[in-house]
């Protein structure tokens, strides 16, 4: 399902008018049309405006079933990171080093490591 036709739905189903949806978002009518017959498509922060005017939570807008969805695998995991530099083994530690050792360093050495470390991509990338 489109996002426009489930917006117009979840509307319908609560009986509630574009105008509504413009006093409670300050959205211009003509765009809530706008995104409810496809012609736009709306930014994430629309959405959540959506949401609030619609008195669901955002999930609703994508998700059509009774009840909350369950998570999926891919929303257990820790995120991304699990194989980032640094997430686990000797990378780990030696990260957790430097952020202690960073943390007792003044201002000024702090300045003077990334100047450093600015240099050093710049001549990477050269």
């Amino acid at each position: 399902m489109l996002i426009g036709e489930r917006l117009r739905a979840l509307r319908s189903e609560k009986k509630i008018s574009q105008g509504m949806i413009e006093k409670r978002t300050g959205l211009l009518r003509c765009y809530i049309s706008r995104v409810e017959n496809g012609y736009t498509v709306p930014a994430v922060e629309t959405l959540e405006k959506f949401a609030r005017a619609l008195e669901v939570p955002i999930y609703q807008l994508f998700y059509e079933g009774e009840g909350k969805p369950e998570m999926t695998n891919a929303a257990k995991r820790n995120s991304a990171n699990e194989n980032a530099w640094g997430g686990s083994g000797k990378d780990a530690r030696t990260l957790a080093k430097f952020r202690r050792l960073l943390s007792q360093a003044n201002d000024h050495d702090r300045k003077l490591l990334l100047f450093m470390a600015q240099k050093m991509v710049k001549r990477k990338t050269k």
